[in-house]
Parts: structure tokens; sequence; C-alpha cells
């Protein structure tokens, strides 16, 4: 069906009783789901902190390995954590339209487990002007994280009460600029699917999910996590390995996949490679593999 027929058949489905806005498309539209492949810039990390490779370099490289988006954390934007200037911001914007790419998240590093309120505020004011920059991005998601792992004597659910508060704040604050704050899950404070639904539920805001990384769940079977985690998904980190019982292992992707499609979670997936090697070579072959799983 060309764009024009397209086109004219909705038309004409919009024109049918009971048929518009409360439209649904057939079951064969959305039986996969609607799932796009974006690249998490933490990939080339190094390149990217030494110069070798600058923005506009990665944007060509994911334009060219025919990724739909690139998650561009905001560690590499000129002048963080400080928000560079409106032309800088819609600068990027514009060079990812130019190269078919969208921007599918960004993301900041803070810490709401800090005690002293005068500190944590200050995360709390840097979270929210990223919402704002993320906004004149196009990015609907803001990853932000919990905070390191916890000292000794520490209690862990003091200081949930504090990153729930500090949440719920931002995603109110984001409500307003039309972007998700996305917790990731990162294994620091963070470590468990019970301890990210406790997170989820009292946080319990409509702009507020989670950034799904599959390699950060440390503490039980890795696989299990992801599938009592996912209803809570916003977006993802697609890793090459995940932490299974503390020892990384390759991911099992088509096992992977399965979880995702049995899901409701449709959107972008974004991969992320670490460790040593060249990141483009390591790029290309887990996108490779992510593809095949995928079908």
């Amino acid at each position: 069906m060309n764009r024009r027929t397209f086109l004219k058949r909705g038309l004409q489905l919009s024109a049918l009783p009971g048929v518009g806005l409360g439209y649904r498309a057939p079951a064969f539209a959305t039986e996969r789901g609607n799932l796009k492949l974006s690249l998490n810039a933490f990939s080339f990390n190094a390149a990217l902190r030494s110069g070798d490779v600058g923005i506009e370099a990665l944007f060509d490289f994911c334009s060219q390995q025919g990724f739909a988006a690139v998650d561009l954390t905001a560690y590499y934007i000129q002048d963080y954590p400080q928000v560079p200037p409106d032309e800088v911001l819609f600068g990027i914007k514009k060079m990812a339209h130019h190269r078919g790419l969208h921007i599918s998240g960004t993301g900041v590093r803070n810490n709401f487990t800090e005690s002293d309120p005068l500190l944590r505020k200050a995360e709390i004011e840097l979270v929210k002007q990223w919402v704002v920059a993320a906004a004149k991005l196009g990015a609907p998601v803001l990853r932000v994280f919990a905070g390191p792992r916890l000292q000794e004597g520490m209690v862990w659910e003091e200081k949930a009460v504090l990153v729930v508060e500090a949440c719920k704040e931002c995603a109110a604050f984001a409500a307003n600029y039309g972007v998700i704050v996305a917790m990731q899950n990162h294994n620091e404070f963070i470590q468990t699917a019970a301890q990210v639904d406790q997170i989820m539920e009292g946080v319990d805001e409509e702009w507020f999910g989670l950034v799904l990384d599959i390699g950060s769940y440390s503490q039980h079977d890795p696989y299990e996590e992801i599938q009592k985690n996912i209803r809570h998904a916003v977006n993802w980190q697609l890793k090459e390995n995940v932490n299974h019982y503390g020892t990384q292992k390759p991911v099992d992707l088509p096992r992977l996949m399965q979880l995702i499609r049995d899901s409701d979670y449709q959107g972008y997936l974004p991969i992320e490679t670490l460790g040593p090697g060249d990141p483009f070579e390591k790029v290309a072959r887990f996108l490779a593999r992510v593809r095949e799983a995928m079908g």
C-alpha cells in the first residue's frame, strides 16, 4: 500500500460509524510491537570524552548503521553539568534530524540519597534544569540515578524515602515540559526488581518510569528480574552481558526479546556496549546480533 492509498484508506475509515479516535489498528499491525533501535552514547564514552569522536561523527555512524535514534547522555554536551545555550541544544536537534535520527533520551549523573538537604536540593535542581534541556532537544526521556551504593551503617529504606521524594518532585516538574523522568536501575543503590518496584510505587507519578538496565540485576536471576520490572519500562539499556548472580554472562538475546514481545512495551530499545575495544566495531557487531534476535 503506497502512502496516498494509505491516507485515503484512513480517511475512509474515519468516516465510518464507530471508527475514528477510538479506532484500533488491526492485530497484525502491532503483533510484534513498535520497537525501534537506538544507540546509547555511553558506548563511545572514552572517545567522546577524549575528543577523538564528536557528536556529529557519532550521529553519522548511527545514521550509517540504520539506528532510529540516539540516546545522547548529557555528559557529552557542551558545558555539562551546566545547560548550554539554546543554540547548542537546537543545533544538536537539527544535526540529528538531518541524519534521520531522533534523540530517544538523555541523562544526567545525580545523587538523590544525599543526606544534606541543601546538597540534595542542588541535585534536584540539576535534574530540573536538564528536564528543560531535554524538552528543547526533543528527548522524551531524561534518565536519572537513585544514588551510589550504601556505605556501612546506612539503612536502605531510609535513603529510599529521600529518593522517592526527589523523584516525585522532579516528575511533577517534568510534566510541565512533556518529559518523562526515568530512573535507571544501575546496580548501585538500586540492585533488585523488588527495590525498583518499591521506588516506582512510592513515586507513583504519571511522568516517571524506569530505564530498564538489563545488565544491573546482580542478586537474582536477571531474566526473572527483567520480567518483573518490564511494566515500568519507558526506555532500556540493552547490554552485551547480564550480571548473573555477580558473574558476567553473555545476554541471551532471543530470550530477552521474547520477554519484551510478551510485554506491552513499545518504543526505543537503546543498545550499549562496554569495555575495551573499538566502539565502532563493538557496536556494529552487537547491533547485528540484536537485529537477528528481533527477527
